[in-house]
């Protein structure tokens, strides 16, 4: 009966040991590039909305449209308060506007506590597919506000639908778009979270200058 002699165990070869290192070296990579991955996520994700109008989130421009249609949208406006003592609201509750025409729309927010809150307004359309159309060249949104105790602020809203919404199977169809605007307590750093209280902050003055 033959046995195994365990006295002397082989050792990887320099080959194998260097294979091994290098494997090693890479899931260490891929672990940090994963936790890193997680915290630039949201950021990341909000940039890539904005940009490319991702799940009816409205994206910035620079001008508008020399191309007026001469097709109708019917804009809706709707404004929602999340965790704070506030009003908002809309000036008008829908516009009509042609398809590469250039609207303007005001909101009024009135702080209702009896101190100074900072918040920040989110947005995005129905249709979903209308995010990708869905321009704005002056906005309040996604920009800490902060409103003294008792004060109104009114903020204007500039924007244009493309007119390749026309052109696009999804959208050409749809005659209505429903802006969504819903205001959130912001934090000292920024997100977006149950903080309201901003005493000491700059307070934002009319039509949305700071």
């Amino acid at each position: 009966m033959s046995s195994i002699d365990l006295s002397d165990p082989q050792r990887p070869t320099p080959e194998a040991a260097r294979r091994n290192l290098r494997l090693g070296l890479i899931c260490t990579g891929v672990f940090v590039g994963m936790i890193g991955l997680a915290y630039a996520s949201v950021p990341l994700y909000r940039a890539f909305c904005q940009v490319t109008g991702f799940g009816g989130t409205v994206s910035q421009a620079e001008s508008a449209p020399t191309t007026i249609l001469n097709q109708t949208l019917n804009i809706r406006f709707d404004t929602n308060v999340r965790n704070l003592p506030w009003s908002f609201e809309s000036q008008d509750v829908a516009q009509t506007l042609k398809i590469g025409e250039t609207g303007l729309a005001f909101f009024e927010v009135t702080n209702n506590s009896s101190v100074p809150m900072t918040g920040r307004a989110v947005y995005n359309v129905v249709p979903a597919a209308a995010g990708a159309y869905f321009r704005k060249l002056e906005c309040f949104c996604f920009n800490d506000q902060t409103i003294g105790p008792g004060e109104t602020i009114k903020f204007p809203m500039v924007y244009f639908v493309d007119p390749e919404y026309a052109e696009d199977f999804e959208t050409k169809n749809k005659a209505e778009i429903t802006l969504s605007y819903t205001y959130f307590p912001s934090n000292e750093d920024g997100a977006v979270g149950p903080l309201a209280d901003a005493s000491g902050k700059t307070a934002s003055s009319p039509l949305g200058g700071s």
